[in-house]
């Protein structure tokens, strides 16, 4: 446990939920100096009845936490740097046929970006947040071939169904240095525990869902807001056209539903999406070997500790989000690292995260290119 000194500055980002509640609670306890901060992302001008865009009902939850505990409280409105930076991005990578991960852009653009700014600007020692991560200050160590001087790294959550290092791989040691994650020692049971305990009004929400300050929406439906439908075939790897597809944008590697074909025994699923002929494959049963692949490629690579590792790099990588670590190996290639899997990995889609780790240690992540089919 660090040393706290007297009247060290905490500004909480606080969402309405459960999880930033409690960490303000915590962290007061701890003896800091806590202000409670609502980030208002998402307008309804911008919103056209997507989502739940809730905002105002959240505001007024951070508004009676803060009131419970004896904080002061603050909105502090980011929605147009939102818009520029994570839904533009959201829509372009769609448009270039990728799938992008927005809560990725939401934590480095805006809560370790915008927010941790002003904060740190308004004089605070510390921001903190309701993300279930761990902080480990060290001053110099390495991880095999990985050095890391005067550090900070980020550590997975104790609860493994509630871990969100991987959304958290583009921040930096220095974000690290100025963060606090209170939370990230317990499991989701005992932070709603604990929160009933203190009698905080956000005890029994439910946890939101959908993407980052949207809420949940439908992507398709988002999607044609701004990008027309662009209609093609749907064929098997055998080339038969069993169907029609809206807009190779509207489907990712791996998709089950929503496809719009059925008469099969099994199940069909994406396989490809086929941009230059604008044909979507798919392919029956999700252990059908045309899901799977061994490597991958990958760009827009961010190490945590801010060194790139010597390469050939062994490590454990996920490509999605609660993935068991994968066993790879990392090699320097033309336009980024490329990673071969021990094991095949499944459905595999460009734009997505890539997040490198040692044990419990995230290192860092990239943004997949392609996949390497054998």
């Amino acid at each position: 446990m660090r040393f706290i000194r007297k009247n060290e500055k905490v500004f909480v980002a606080m969402s309405g939920g459960v999880d930033s509640s409690v960490a303000a609670l915590l962290l007061k306890r701890k003896g800091y100096d806590v202000t409670g901060v609502f980030m208002r992302n998402w307008h309804e001008d911008l919103h056209d009845g997507f989502g739940e865009c809730a905002w105002e009902r959240d505001q007024e939850d951070v508004r009676r936490v803060c009131a419970k505990l004896d904080i002061p409280f603050y909105t502090w409105d980011f929605s147009k740097e939102y818009y520029e930076d994570v839904v533009e991005y959201f829509f372009s990578e769609y448009e270039a046929g990728r799938t992008p991960n927005p809560d990725v852009m939401c934590n480095k653009y805006i809560k370790f970006g915008k927010f941790y700014e002003r904060a740190r600007a308004l004089g605070a020692d510390f921001v903190a947040t309701g993300h279930y991560v761990r902080c480990r200050r060290r001053r110099k160590f390495s991880i095999f071939n990985f050095q890391f001087s005067n550090s900070c790294v980020m550590r997975e959550g104790v609860d493994p169904n509630k871990d969100q290092s991987y959304f958290l791989w583009a921040i930096t040691s220095e974000h690290l240095k100025h963060s606090l994650f209170p939370i990230g020692e317990y499991h989701k049971p005992k932070i709603r525990k604990i929160a009933k305990k203190a009698n905080l009004p956000t005890a029994n929400k439910p946890d939101s869902q959908g993407i980052c300050f949207i809420g949940k929406i439908n992507v398709q439906d988002f999607l044609r807001t701004r990008l027309p439908e662009k209609p093609g075939d749907i064929v098997t790897l055998e080339g038969e056209v069993i169907g029609r597809h809206k807009g190779l944008y509207f489907y990712t590697e791996g998709q089950r539903g929503g496809i719009g074909i059925g008469g099969s025994k099994q199940p069909y699923y994406v396989a490809e999406r086929d941009f230059e002929n604008n044909k979507l494959v798919v392919v029956e049963g999700s252990d059908n070997p045309a899901l799977f692949s061994s490597s991958l490629s990958c760009s827009n690579i961010h190490w945590i500790g801010g060194d790139e590792p010597r390469m050939p790099f062994r490590c454990f990588a996920r490509i999605r989000y609660h993935q068991a670590p994968q066993r790879c190996v990392l090699e320097k290639s033309k336009n980024g690292i490329s990673v071969e899997f021990e094991e095949k990995q499944r459905a595999i889609s460009p734009g997505q995260s890539i997040v490198f780790y040692d044990g419990d240690i995230c290192m860092g992540g990239a943004i997949i290119d392609a996949r390497k089919i054998a």
